[in-house]
């Protein structure tokens, strides 16, 4: 793996790291209501916008919640900028990831169809 690659990968574990902690402690935004999993970050090579895929549980409404994220990004980044002394902080970019959402709704169709095991 080329040395930046290995940086980026770095710098994306942070953020996903200080994200978590900021969305889930810091952001005051009545709108941002669930549990809310920061699942992955990818950052351009430029440093300039990160893509932050979050995972929302037992939400009200989960596109009031990805829009009060993606209105408290700039809170958000100047408290990202003020933890990870990087000389650029990232445009933040946030996605919802639903593969959470949909690997629960997988289990529960198998667990639908497959035949129930007895105790022998």
């Amino acid at each position: 793996m080329p040395e930046n690659q290995t940086r980026l990968g770095r710098i994306e574990e942070e953020y996903k790291k200080e994200l978590s902690q900021i969305i889930g402690y810091e952001l005051k935004n009545p709108n941002v209501t669930g549990l809310i999993s920061v699942t992955k970050v990818k950052v351009t090579n430029d440093l300039k916008f990160a893509r932050v895929y979050v995972s929302v549980l037992n939400a009200k409404n989960v596109k009031d919640t990805i829009a009060g994220l993606k209105k408290s990004s700039g809170f958000i980044r100047s408290e990202l900028a003020r933890r990870v002394n990087l000389r650029n902080t990232p445009e933040l970019i946030f996605e919802l990831d639903d593969s959470l959402e949909y690997g629960a709704k997988i289990d529960t169709i198998l667990k639908e169809i497959m035949p129930k095991k007895e105790d022998d």
